[in-house]
């Protein structure tokens, strides 16, 4: 499986909405790897838009000093994660990027023609608009922009998108967005300006190729990462061999991901991705977060404060996979005192003290339990449903500790005692085995915490987080 995510704009520092995204990609990975398939993650970052120009100026600074900061910050994301990407890719640095983009430019050169347009342009999406208001909310006014660009005959291509998406040969999640695609094709295509004046662009990104001029529409540029970046055997590996092509998007860019990369690669010849999944936005007081509204959760300060598995549980328990989900470090903290601390801690640590106390520490055989649990939480995630794959994982932890209420180990004879606590070491491995892909350090210390046939002493796997922040 081939996993991507978008690559953001790089006009400041990562937001908790990219985390997301990052989140799910990364358990999709985590996953498909656990089950023994070859997987692919990549990510990266978009360093050719006007908007990293504009943040540049605006701050004083070279537009390369501002872009390899801030792309090393989302690259930094890595380790206060634990995200396990394979490549990230940086359009601006990417040392096979611009040769691909070229490539494809001259692959698709029999749909691009020049003409004169006006239109009015919001930086904040880099497109343009019939009116304004910017419909993603970005406040600055839309620009009155005229001037000579290439186009790309995408009206050409009206019929065969709406043949792939109809047939599920793209198959685009959840159904809302399928339709909402669907409607967009099926009103009918324009034809897209796929380039911008060099000198508005102050010269940074991508010449098109034999007019300096100009330079390559940051859209156009970026959604090639998903081929450019495949050096070597891995294109033939990774875009041409492999079944599945998986790009997970926010719902304000499907129109760029389902629609205007599918045609480019139609236009040029090219195998095209076979599933989009669209989740929605984070939202802080019913606002979608960003960047450049300096209203964004750093999702770095939130791991400091609150640790990685806190913020990792809670994109993934409390995201719905339709609809704005609203953040407050409150519910970050009354999630994992809940779930972490009261929920999954409380559990190892009973049995694992339970274990020693009346067996020594020595663990006894006991049944295994939870088979549906598998596939559960592969169907959810074959669904793109990252809150029911999570509850699926969870009903571990309730079923164990209703057994633990049901049996009271404590007060059975001795042969029963040894197979409840011999049951609940298992279920407490199977936990561990199933809680991987969603919070790897969490499950590498419940997996230690029962491991081998005398379990270690009984130590507090999560502290409750209340009184610890800013949440208080």
């Amino acid at each position: 499986m081939y996993i991507t995510t978008t690559i953001p704009y790089v006009n400041a520092r990562p937001h908790l909405g990219h985390a997301l995204e990052l989140v799910q990609a990364d358990v999709l990975a985590r996953h498909h790897r656990r089950r023994g398939e070859p997987v692919r993650f990549q990510t990266g970052t978009d360093d050719n838009s006007l908007k990293n120009v504009l943040a540049a100026e605006a701050e004083g600074v070279p537009v390369r000093e501002l872009v390899d900061r801030n792309a090393a910050a989302f690259e930094g994301l890595r380790g206060p994660l634990n995200l396990s990407f394979d490549a990230f890719v940086r359009t601006s640095s990417h040392p096979g990027h611009r040769a691909g983009v070229e490539r494809i430019w001259a692959a698709t050169r029999h749909d691009l023609y020049q003409r004169h347009y006006e239109g009015l342009y919001c930086v904040g999406c880099e497109q343009f608009y019939p009116a304004g208001p910017c419909p993603d909310g970005h406040e600055a006014p839309l620009q009155l922009v005229a001037e000579e660009n290439w186009f790309f005959r995408l009206s050409r291509y009206q019929d065969a998108l709406l043949d792939l998406i109809r047939s599920g040969r793209l198959k685009i999640e959840p159904a809302a967005r399928r339709n909402e695609v669907l409607a967009f094709v099926e009103a009918g295509l324009a034809d897209l300006s796929i380039s911008r004046s060099a000198a508005r662009a102050r010269g940074w990104g991508i010449p098109v190729p034999g007019d300096p001029g100009q330079v390559v529409y940051v859209w156009w540029d970026a959604l090639a990462n998903y081929v450019t970046a495949l050096e070597g055997g891995d294109y033939e590996r990774w875009w041409v061999a492999e079944r599945r092509k998986v790009h997970l998007v926010g719902k304000g860019v499907i129109r760029f991901h389902a629609v205007y990369w599918p045609a480019m690669l139609l236009s040029a010849g090219l195998p095209l991705p076979t599933e989009i999944f669209v989740h929605d936005y984070l939202t802080a007081g019913g606002r979608k977060l960003s960047k450049s509204a300096g209203d964004a959760a750093d999702p770095v300060a939130l791991v400091d404060a609150y640790g990685v598995d806190a913020v990792r549980w809670w994109l993934l328990r409390e995201v719905p996979r339709v609809g704005d989900a609203d953040f407050t470090e409150e519910r970050l903290v009354a999630r994992a005192d809940e779930d972490l601390a009261n929920g999954l801690g409380n559990l190892v640590n009973r049995v694992v003290t339970m274990v020693h106390r009346f067996l020594d520490g020595h663990v006894p055989s006991g049944e295994r339990t939870h088979d549906t649990v598998t596939d559960a939480v592969h169907q959810a995630l074959e669904d793109f449903d990252f809150r029911r794959a999570a509850a699926a994982v969870w009903t571990i932890v309730e079923d164990a500790n209703k057994y633990v209420e049901r049996t009271q180990p404590w007060r059975q004879p001795r042969a029963d005692q040894e197979r409840s606590l011999g049951t609940l070491v298992e279920a407490c491995r199977t936990l561990a085995v199933h809680l991987e892909p969603f919070l790897p350090t969490a499950a590498a210390r419940v997996a230690a915490a029962v491991r081998g046939d005398r379990l270690p002493p009984p130590q507090p796997l999560f502290r409750r987080l209340t009184g610890t922040g800013a949440a208080d």
